[in-house]
This record gives C-alpha cells, sequence and structure tokens, in this order.
C-alpha cells in the first residue's frame, strides 16, 4: 500500500518528523521542540498511535517508515533571474546567487545542501547576467530555464517558466544563505519556511490552526524566508494559480508567494526556523553585516567613493538603492553626517550618452542655481556623486500650482541663453537609436509609415523661427525636485542633464508633456503656463511647433525603448505611449499646419 500525498494534520506531521529525526520518546522534549503545551503532546500522540503511525512507546511503525520512503523529495527550483537590484553597487558585476560567503556562492552552497539529500534534478531559472551560471551544468548536471524577460517581470513569472517540475519539488531562491541544511531526504506536507522575526513588508501570520494567512495590518507578522517544498497534489493547485496570473500583467511584479494564496490562505503548512537559521542576502548592508571580510564588499564603485572622500570603506554607511531609473543605476550613502547619491549607468548607456559632452553641461550650468551640484564626475565611466537633497520632492505634473512653479525655472534656464558645443539632433537621434536594433525590424507593424510621417513635420519646423540654446531635453517632472533649503525658502532644482545639448528649448516643454502622459488640454494648460512666465509671446506657429515635437519626441523615445528592450528593459505602458504620441500628435498637427496654407 502506498501513503504518497496522505493527507494528515499539520501538528502531527510536524511531531512525526520530529520523532523520525530525533529518535525521541520524551514528551518535554517534544514539546519543547514543537512549541506544544504537553497536555497537546500528549494528545497528538494519541492519535498518531491510533492511527498506526507510532506505539505505545511512541517508536515508529512500519506504517509510519512506509509513509516516510512514499514521500520523498524529488526535485529542486532555484529562482535566480533577477536583478538584485538592492545589491547596488555589488550586482553592477556578480549577480547575487554568485555573492561568495565562507568561500562558496550561495548558490553552490543550496546546490551541496540538496545534493546531501539526494536531490540531483535541479533546475536554475536565470535571466540577469544568465551566462555567469552557465558553469553550474558541468560542475552539478542542472538545468537552466532562462527568463527573457526578468526585467520587468518579478519571480512569479520564473516559478512559471518551472511549473512542469513543481511536484514533489523544493523552491528556492538563490540569494539565501542557510546556515543547516533545511532540506530532507522525506517530506510528509507542503511547508514555506518562515521564522519568528518580526517583518513588517511580511503579509502572513499563522493562527492557531498551524495555517499561513495573508493579513496585512497585524503585529505578529512572520519573516518569509522564501523557500518551500510543495507536494504532487498541492503542485496541481499551485501550476493552476500560476498560470492564471501569470497571464495578467496586473502580476507582472508579483513575488511567486502570491500564486500560494486560495481565499487569503496558503496552501502551504507553516516550517518555522530559529531567526539565525537563514540568513537572506537581498542588500548591500545585509552582505556587510553578515560577512564584514566578503571580497564582494570591495567594489570600484565604492574605491572612487572612498577617494573622493578620502575615507576608508567602512565609512561609507547606509547604502540604499534608489528606484531603478530609465537609464542608470544609482544608490544613496552616507559619509559622516551628509547623505550622497551615486551614479552608475546602466546596460547600454555607453550608446546612448556621451558622458564628455554631459561633463561640458555640467561646467556650462556652474554657479547658475538651475541644478544640483556635482561633487565628483568622471566623464570616462559616467559616475556622478551629488549631495542628496533631503525632504525634497518631485513636481506635481497635475498641480496647477507645481506646474507654475516648474515652468518658471525652465523659463529661468532657457532665459540665460547657455551655450555648448553639442548639440541634440531629435530626428538624427531618432535614427541612431533605430540604428542600435542591428538590422532588426521594429515592433510596431505601421513603423516605416510612422516614422515617414513623423519625418515629414521636420520641414515645418525648420522653417520656423527658433532660439537656440542650451536645451534640457529630458525637462521631465520626475527631474524637478522641490525642497526648503536651510533658511526655508522653497527651492526648485533641474537634475540629470544626461541628453542635454543645443536644441529650440520648445523641446522642452513637448518632453515634460510626452512623459506626464498628458491628454491634449493638459498639453495646451502646459504651454499656456510656460508662456506666462516667458518674455516672448506665444503664437499658432509656435503651437503647431511644440505639436510637431511631441510627435517627434514621441518617436525619439519610442526608438530608444526598443533599444533597451534588445537588452532586457521594459518600460511598459510608458514605451506604448510614447508611439501614440508619435502618430496622434502628427495628426493635430499636419492638420493645423495644412490648414494654415489654406488659409
Amino acid at each position: 500500500m502506498s501513503y504518497k500525498g496522505l493527507k494528515m494534520n499539520t501538528r502531527e506531521v510536524l511531531l512525526l518528523k520530529i520523532i523520525k529525526m530525533n529518535k525521541c520518546m520524551n514528551q518535554r522534549f517534544l514539546a519543547k521542540k514543537t512549541g506544544f503545551s504537553l497536555g497537546n503532546v500528549n494528545k497528538l500522540l494519541n492519535n498518531l498511535t491510533s492511527q498506526n503511525f507510532i506505539d505505545f512507546n511512541n517508536n515508529l511503525t512500519e506504517k509510519a517508515e512506509l509513509l516516510f520512503s512514499d514521500n520523498q523529495p524529488q526535485r529542486a527550483i532555484i529562482l535566480a533571474a533577477g536583478y538584485g537590484m538592492r545589491m547596488v553597487p555589488v550586482n553592477v558585476e556578480t549577480p547575487k546567487g554568485l555573492l561568495i560567503i565562507d568561500n562558496e556562492t550561495l548558490i553552490e552552497r543550496i546546490i551541496k545542501q540538496l545534493h546531501e539529500v539526494n536531490i540531483y534534478e535541479i533546475y536554475v531559472v536565470v535571466g540577469f547576467m544568465k551566462e555567469s551560471y552557465e558553469f553550474l551544468i558541468d560542475k552539478y548536471g542542472v538545468k537552466l530555464i532562462c527568463n527573457p524577460e526578468y526585467a520587468k517581470r518579478n519571480n512569479l513569472h520564473s516559478l512559471f517558466l518551472a511549473s512542469d517540475f513543481l511536484s514533489d519539488a523544493y523552491i528556492v531562491p538563490c540569494d539565501v544563505w542557510c546556515r543547516n541544511n533545511e532540506f530532507n531526504t522525506f517530506e510528509l506536507n507542503s511547508w514555506y519556511l518562515i521564522n519568528d522575526d518580526y517583518d513588517e513588508d511580511s503579509e502572513i501570520i499563522v493562527n492557531k490552526k498551524m495555517e499561513l494567512l495573508k493579513c496585512h495590518k497585524s503585529n505578529k507578522k512572520k519573516r518569509m524566508i522564501g523557500i518551500a517544498y510543495i507536494n504532487k497534489e498541492d503542485s496541481v493547485k499551485l501550476k493552476t494559480r500560476l498560470k492564471e496570473l501569470d497571464d495578467n500583467s496586473k502580476y507582472d511584479s508579483s513575488f511567486w508567494e502570491e500564486a500560494a494564496f486560495f481565499n487569503n490562505k496558503m496552501i502551504f503548512s507553516p516550517n518555522t526556523i530559529a531567526v539565525d537559521s537563514v540568513v537572506e542576502i537581498n542588500t548591500y548592508e545585509q552582505l556587510r553585516s553578515f560577512s564584514p571580510s566578503n571580497r564582494s564588499l570591495k567594489h570600484v564603485v565604492l574605491d572612487t567613493i572612498s577617494d573622493v572622500f578620502n575615507v576608508s570603506l567602512d565609512s561609507i554607511k547606509n547604502i540604499k538603492v534608489l528606484k531603478k531609473g530609465m537609464t542608470n543605476r544609482s544608490f544613496i550613502f552616507s559619509c559622516g553626517d551628509a547623505r550622497y547619491i551615486m551614479r552608475i549607468p546602466g546596460e547600454g548607456t555607453d550608446m546612448l550618452i556621451d558622458r564628455r559632452q554631459e561633463y561640458d553641461v555640467y561646467e556650462a550650468l556652474k554657479e547658475k542655481d538651475i541644478c544640483d551640484t556635482n561633487v565628483y564626475f568622471n566623464p570616462e565611466t559616467g559616475y556622478k556623486i551629488t549631495k542628496y537633497i533631503e525632504n525634497s520632492r518631485v513636481c506635481n505634473p497635475y498641480d496647477q500650482e507645481d506646474l507654475e512653479k516648474c515652468m518658471r525655472k525652465l523659463n529661468q534656464f532657457h532665459e540665460l541663453g547657455l551655450k555648448v558645443k553639442h548639440s541634440f539632433d531629435i530626428f538624427r537621434q531618432t535614427e541612431f537609436y533605430e540604428s542600435l536594433w542591428e538590422g532588426k525590424p521594429s515592433s510596431y507593424k505601421d513603423y516605416i509609415n510612422t516614422k515617414n510621417n513623423v519625418f515629414s513635420l521636420k520641414h515645418f519646423i525648420d522653417s520656423q523661427k527658433k532660439d537656440s540654446s542650451l536645451t534640457h531635453i529630458d525637462a521631465v517632472p520626475d527631474n524637478f525636485l522641490i525642497y526648503n533649503n536651510t533658511e526655508g525658502k522653497e527651492c526648485i532644482s533641474l537634475i540629470d542633464w544626461e541628453y542635454a545639448g543645443m536644441q529650440d528649448p520648445h523641446v522642452d516643454i513637448a518632453m515634460f508633456c510626452i512623459y506626464s502622459l498628458y491628454n491634449k488640454e493638459q498639453v495646451d494648460n502646459l504651454i499656456e503656463t510656460y508662456f506666462k512666465f516667458n518674455k516672448s509671446k506665444c503664437n499658432d506657429d509656435i503651437i503647431t511647433k511644440i505639436y510637431c515635437y511631441i510627435s517627434a519626441c514621441g518617436l525619439l523615445w519610442s526608438n530608444w525603448c526598443e533599444y533597451k528592450s534588445s537588452l532586457g528593459v521594459e518600460f511598459g505602458e510608458y514605451s506604448l505611449c510614447q508611439y501614440r504620441y508619435a502618430k496622434d500628435y502628427y495628426k493635430i498637427a499636419i492638420e493645423r499646419i495644412r490648414k494654415n496654407q489654406d488659409e
């Protein structure tokens, strides 16, 4: 008779496993190990005896031994696809799974521990720096599953890609270090690993029935470790749920655990371990705290900070990644009593940005009260350090008061009439970004027609009288920082000048509109708001010209997004909207141009 998949009470399973692993019959010992009262232990032992899993001396019976032999784990899935953005700056060169602790990588330690319990069928889901994991195939016989969408989808999608192998399988994140081997040669139920450490970011609690429930407001939320075991029966449910959520873009940013909830209850039972049994290495600071002498902590980025401020690496503290930008990876750090931002150029940035030109822009802006101040800028690497502006916020593009403040600042900058040696040609850049596709066609079926239409607007733009001066090009709401200075006066700094060059300043109006995803009414309001503070008057030709810029800039950033997409960096709705601006505002602009010609 087979006992595979036999449903048992969670408490009985825990007690039976402890008896199996400890060969112990002492009820006090069992109570201490389980955390149950003596009365509950006694009751559970009686239940196990009545089911013929133990005898009256609490020894395992033949039925129990058969139960264990019938419920042996068969495989493991290791999730290693993500960027590990919070590991900046370490992840610039090393994916999280290959961080070295005590002379072995995190993922190799996991694999070795799986081998110790006879698990050799191992699947590793890879994405970011996937080539770095290739050696595992020959060294350990693992199989790699590639997640090409690692940049825009979280590990729910990664597990979905491996869902054919979920039955009797361990699920393991690549960024954990297990002090002891948390895997076993037998598993009687599906479980999820937690510890008793309170975690405000968690969403699960354990109820009196030993069930894992979703509860966001509780003060008893358990730390979720991410390691789990799932048996054959429960894997069918999880696989179905993964497919359902994976088909819904709403869950692109979700962790795989979201699929394990049914009516706010997890299909897994809790497997509780001591707080320090498993260490998660999610951030640079966690790595430094756990392994102070780790060689991964020494990095050229940190060496740069050390040299700039003439301090030791230990003096660089409180490293915290900023929200991933569209071009760069950046992090905040403390040095002395102040905080700073370190910018690290992102994937493919060397093809998009001329850092020497950016350096020249900052030189032109010096002491003009327009932008934040650079503490350090290396035009060769693109590394940049600026002082962090405390208690700042970005412009709200839907708040008229904010718009007026920021358009006044933009006019202040434009009226300076600053000059640099390089220009930003929208149409030439659009073709340059297209060339980076390396001959691959656009994802948009009507791209050629759209491009021809947009480029036809160049004749009208060139026919207009324009003042060429230093233009931000990326003057979007997120790049206007609003804050109070030390004297309590409200200030605005315009930041991120990577694309800046000589151009018609009215391009900045178009850029603000398309990034804000404005409709036409909002576009017209912004134009009117800008010219409140401008010395020149706005006429119909200027408005038409700005509509042309909206169309041209929409195509520009759409092409930019298509290039970044080839590098695994996706921008979802933003990319689609830019292409729509190219098409929709071509129609608006050309209609105005033709109407003016007819008149």
